[in-house]
């Protein structure tokens, strides 16, 4: 089974903005071996998803992102978990396409939009939110979602910012991932289980195709 065509859309991301409507979900993924990353990201494509996130949170994050960025054309390949500035120059190095903070404090965020890569900085607050569109964005990443508030929260951020749009993550399942989606303030959502570690460590491609099918499937 080959992998699509990479879509005109995974060509041109200019913006966070442009991140939110690649697809319902980005996989948001921990690399523990390089080896593992381009079948993996092929996995996901096949099954209709172009879009990872693949986080600095193991030793083989950055070989992950550039192995992505050389051999999985179609895939628009982010880097998440990006914490410094020094990883913001480390991680565009690696051709990633995106950035993702969990958090915007100034010299990070400085870094981040100075890099001109399209960024979803993080938020979890009004505050944090409003500092961020201060910076000039609009979309950005709402995390940890479910431990903010949720629904309720980002629902209520939709009255006086309605400027701004989201990508939730932290505490997203296959069971509320939906009723996310459904808020007209929320682009995608990100998630985990698309790649659970078991079926990554088998090698469980066809596993993590389905998966990705079902997630692609989401959007209301």
């Amino acid at each position: 089974m080959t992998a699509p065509a990479p879509t005109d859309q995974s060509r041109e991301i200019r913006s966070g903005a442009d991140v939110l409507d690649i697809s319902p979900v980005v996989p948001v993924v921990v690399v523990e071996e390089v080896e593992q990353a381009v079948p993996l990201a092929q996995a996901l494509l096949r099954g209709g998803v172009p879009v990872i996130e693949i986080t600095l949170r193991s030793e083989a994050g950055l070989r992950a992102i550039e192995a992505v960025a050389a051999q999985v054309p179609g895939m628009v390949v982010g880097a998440g978990t990006v914490v410094t500035p020094e990883q913001v120059r480390q991680v565009s190095d690696a051709g990633a396409q995106f950035l993702v903070t969990p958090g915007s404090p100034p010299r990070l965020l400085e870094a981040a939009v100075g890099s001109g890569l399209p960024l979803l900085a993080g938020a979890g607050t009004l505050t944090e939110m409003l500092t961020i569109a201060e910076a000039g964005l609009t979309a950005m990443k709402f995390f940890p979602a479910e431990a903010s508030g949720g629904r309720a929260y980002l629902s209520a951020v939709a009255g006086p910012c309605p400027q701004l749009r989201f990508c939730p993550t932290g505490g997203i399942t296959p069971e509320n991932a939906a009723d996310y989606l459904a808020l007209p303030n929320v682009g995608c959502v990100g998630g985990s289980w698309l790649t659970p570690k078991d079926a990554v460590a088998q090698g469980d491609w066809a596993r993590i195709e389905a998966l990705a099918a079902q997630a692609a499937g989401l959007r209301p």
